[in-house]
Formats: C-alpha cells, structure tokens, sequence
C-alpha cells in the first residue's frame, strides 16, 4: 500500500477534508492536507497557506449570488475574471515556496477537494499531469451547485466523488462516497432533561432554513415548555459543550441551495447520541439506507415537535439509531473500505 496521497482543499470545512486524510492515514497510506485558507472556525489544521478568506457580509453576499446554474464555471463577468488574475499573480510567490518547502510534488495521488485547484488557471494540476500523477476530485458542498465544474480539471481526473446526494444529478460521472467520522473519537451521552432542550445551530441561515424555524419555535412557545438556543458564531468547543447538554437538534429544514438531507453537523450530532430533525426530498429520503433522521419539511415542522413533546421516551430510540447508523455506515473502516475498490476500479 504504503501510497502518499494529498487533499487540497480550499479549507478544512466542518473537519471533513481532514478527515479523509486521517481515515486513510488510519488505513496505512501516507495521507496529509493541505488548505489554502485559514479556518474561520476552529478546526484543526494539517498543512495551511493561510490565505485569509474573505468573510464581509458583501463577501457572502457576493459567494451566495453565484447561483449560476451552469455546469462548467466561467467568470461571472470581467471584474471577477480580472480579480482571480491578480489574486493568482499576487499569490504565486508564497504559493510555489510553499509547494517547493513542502515537496508537494513528491506524493503518488492528489484529491481536489472542491474541485479547485490553488490557482484558478489550474497550474499545479497542469504540473501534475505532466508528471503522471493521479488526480481525484472530491466535492463536498455547494461548490458544484454554484460554482461549477473547472473543465479542465475535470478531464484530468481519474475519479470523480461527491458527499452530497443532489450531486449525482449536477454531475454525469460521479460516485457518491459516505464521508468519514471518527466514530471512536466521540462518547455516546443520550441526555434527558428535565425541560426539553433544542439546538439549532445554522452556519449558514440561508441554506438552514433557521430564518423560517424561529417563527414556527416561537409560535410552540405558546403552547409548550422548552428551551431552544440558537447556536450562532461560537467556538468549536463550545458548540460541542452544548451539543452535550441537549435532547434534540434541528439541522436544516425549509432551506435552499441544498438544504436538504444531513452534512457533519448532523453526523455529529447522531454520533454523540442527539437525535436530530432534518429535510429530505423524496428520492434523498429512499436513498438513504435505514434512514436513522427525525425527517420533516418546514410545513410538518410544527407536528413533528408537537409529536416530540408528547412522545419524549422516542427520542431514546432516535438516540441509539443514530449512533448504530454511524458506526455502520460512516466510520473510517467502512468508507475507506469503498474508496479503495473506487479506487482499483479507477486504475489509481
């Protein structure tokens, strides 16, 4: 075995690329990460440019309006063109010494995660390609729903996955791959307060659907005694703590742009123990093997809670299938297990 494998990712989004690295270090390859921005959030780092990432409102606003539609990315007009060409110019320096200091030519196979290179013209892939390397792209998020493909990375690579079920539709030749957790990293601790309490913790409110929850929240408050923290803009840690100390969370229900199904934050949660509510469309929901979610949509949202406050010794049930799912379906020996037959039925 012994491969030396490389993710690039443009950050160690929610812990995942990192993950894979750990997961198929695990598994006796040499497998590192490397990102080109600093986390904003605090997880952990492998190997980092350190690019600080833009994080203005009109940043954000500016990333949630490229919902282009389109297949293949092109820039959205001169002014984004012009801007990606002097970030790449003004980069390449600390980018090629850094490439140089850390031999990142030296390895056997290279994952883009996100399917982005560090230059938007692609040149470390070009590079890779000349010398025969083997190149996989791995898309974790929204970045095929707005972004969309690089063409030419695209054809460069041997293997194409997703963790992200609407993807299947967005590409023609893609393998849908569970993604890891380190399963035996978390303690299981189904808690029962006395007071239900709810977490809803959004890292994006757009694509949670956390600004059509609170309405139906404040509306059972009426009726119910519970408590519900919204979780916004704390520390990794933190959030964690407070995970802990909860009977239930809701991930995302009644968003957009893939709000729909379950990402990290909810295979934390069920990993831990907490029963969690979540959106699937139909075909997701029959994809899913012995689906181990409260499902729901924002219209059966207020129902489902109310069946919660009646039924609480259910969750105990939802608690223990959580955990057993993940175990099973999502632990480094399982999903290692499928990438390496992806991987001998790629050639890599």
């Amino acid at each position: 075995m012994n491969k030396k494998i490389l993710h690039i990712a443009p950050q160690n989004f929610a812990g995942m690329p990192l993950d894979f690295a750990r997961m198929q270090s695990e598994n006796g390859y040499n497998a590192r990460l490397v990102t080109i921005f600093r986390n904003t959030i605090n997880f952990e780092e492998d190997l980092t440019l350190g690019f600080n990432l833009p994080v203005s409102n009109a940043a954000k606003k500016w990333r949630d309006s490229k919902i282009t539609g389109m297949k293949y990315y092109k820039p959205k007009n001169a002014l984004e063109s012009i801007y990606f060409k002097l970030r790449d110019f003004k980069n390449s320096g600390v980018i090629e010494k850094f490439i140089d200091d850390n031999k990142l030519y030296d390895y056997d196979v290279y994952h883009f995660d996100g399917g982005m290179d560090f230059y938007r013209n692609l040149r470390f892939a070009k590079e890779l390609r000349k010398l025969g390397k083997k190149i996989v792209c791995c898309y974790f998020g929204s970045d095929l729903r707005t972004r969309g493909i690089f063409r030419e990375l695209d054809e460069m690579s041997l293997l194409n996955l997703t963790v992200e079920f609407d993807h299947l539709r967005l590409h023609k030749n893609i393998h849908y791959l569970f993604f890891p957790y380190d399963v035996k990293r978390t303690e299981y601790n189904f808690c029962k307060n006395e007071k239900l309490k709810i977490i809803h913790s959004p890292t994006n409110r757009l694509y949670k659907g956390t600004d059509r929850i609170l309405p139906v929240i404040e509306e059972l408050k009426n009726d119910f005694d519970f408590e519900f923290i919204l979780a916004e803009n704390v520390s990794r840690d933190k959030l964690l703590e407070m995970k802990r100390n909860c009977d239930l969370s809701i991930d995302q229900v009644g968003g957009v742009m893939g709000g729909s199904g379950y990402g990290k934050n909810s295979i934390e949660n069920l990993s831990m123990g907490l029963p969690t509510i979540t959106e699937f469309y139909d075909e997701y929901m029959e994809f899913i093997p012995e689906n181990p979610f409260i499902c729901c949509n924002i219209d059966t949202l207020k129902e489902t809670l109310i069946n919660i406050f009646k039924n609480r010794e259910r969750l105990k049930e939802y608690s223990e299938k959580g955990r057993a799912w993940v175990e099973k379906y999502h632990s480094f020996e399982s999903v290692n297990r499928r990438l390496e037959e992806l991987y001998r039925e790629s050639g890599i």
